[in-house]
Order: C-alpha cells, then sequence, then structure tokens
C-alpha cells in the first residue's frame, strides 16, 4: 500500500523562472534543489516526486531549461536547476549557467540539500565527479537519484547502487524510475526531511 502524497508537494506551483542573480526569488523559506547532466531526467523527477505530470517541462533535447525554475506550495520551495555537460545552446548561454549555478549553490542560506540526478545506466560522470568534489568542499549535502532504473535488471540495479553509494559517500544514493515508480517514496521522505515537513 503506497504512502499518500504529502500536499507539500502535490500542491506545488510553479513560481518563477530566474535567469539571473537578480530574478531569484527571496530566500524566505526552506529550498531544495534539483541538479544533473543535462537529460538525465531531473524534470521527469521533479514531477513523479509531485505527483504532477507537468510541472515541470521536460524534454527529449538537452538543455531545455534555461533558468532556475521555482516551485512553491507554502513554506516549502524546489528549485530546478539548468542541466550541465552536453545541451545544445551557445557556448555563451552555458557559461552564464555556470555562474548562476555556482552563486546559488554557494550563496543560498535557505538551501537545505541537493538532489543529484544520474541516469543509473552511466552513472557518475566526469561531470558529476566534479559537482560533488566541488559541493562537497563547499558544505553541500547530497542525495543522488539514480533514474531510469527501470532499465536495469535487479542485479544490475543493485551492483551500480552499491558502486555509487561507496564511491560518493558520506552522501546517500537510491534507485529510482519515474516510470515505474521505482523509488518515489524513499525520495519524497529525503526531501520532506529536508525541509521539514512531516511524513
Amino acid at each position: 500500500m503506497s504512502i499518500p502524497v504529502n500536499p507539500e508537494f502535490k500542491n506545488m506551483q510553479f513560481l518563477l523562472a530566474a535567469p539571473n542573480r537578480a530574478a531569484l526569488p527571496p530566500p524566505d523559506c526552506a529550498e531544495v534543489a534539483f541538479a544533473g547532466r543535462s537529460n538525465a531526467g531531473k524534470s521527469s523527477a521533479l514531477n513523479a516526486i509531485c505527483e504532477r505530470r507537468n510541472l515541470a517541462r521536460t524534454s527529449k533535447t538537452p538543455g531545455r531549461t534555461q533558468a532556475i525554475n521555482f516551485f512553491q506550495h507554502g513554506n516549502s520551495r524546489l528549485a530546478d536547476l539548468p542541466g550541465y555537460g552536453f545541451a545544445r545552446v551557445p557556448a555563451g548561454m552555458k557559461a552564464a549557467w555556470q555562474v548562476l549555478i555556482e552563486h546559488y549553490l554557494t550563496k543560498r542560506e535557505c538551501l537545505r540539500g541537493v538532489i543529484l540526478v544520474m541516469d543509473a545506466r552511466r552513472p557518475l560522470t566526469d561531470f558529476d565527479r566534479q559537482l560533488l568534489a566541488w559541493g562537497t568542499t563547499c558544505e553541500l549535502t547530497f542525495h543522488l537519484l539514480l533514474t531510469k532504473a527501470d532499465k536495469l535488471s535487479r542485479n544490475q540495479q543493485h551492483n551500480t547502487l552499491r558502486m555509487v553509494r561507496k564511491q560518493a559517500a558520506p552522501h546517500t544514493a537510491q534507485m529510482f524510475s519515474a516510470i515505474r515508480t521505482i523509488g518515489l517514496e524513499e525520495a519524497r521522505a529525503q526531501i520532506a526531511a529536508w525541509l521539514g515537513l512531516q511524513a
């Protein structure tokens, strides 16, 4: 029997898109950010966790998210960051994204944790490792979401998760599939804990 979705997730609404620092909303409530390589499934994961099909825009084209998109209900806020790595956008835009993301992750005092989304078939790319190493030095807390777990066998899931947890320690990690709803409750529990929500 599944656990009912926390209203703080299900009632999330789009707040604003921030293409630069000046557009960021006031840091007046707890936030959890979703980060990851372009096309790793960030927006799909966010939609599944909130049980909302079209809350965050999804696309098969890498680089669709071109600003930090904020979603909020009550005193809880989620932030969907632009993807890093390959994206069909100009180099200048990529550079601007990097400046915005680094500023947000290091200076955002209301940020409680980062959901790092990566494809379970290709986990811990160079980009992922760089973000983890950099973020750890900045005292960020990560929870790794290994998406598209339905593409792996049970044995592959087990071995991949064990490897990722070992290499990403002390950060936590889990398997996840938006399509097969694998790991939904575990992901919600982690985000709720960061946001200070009751189970």
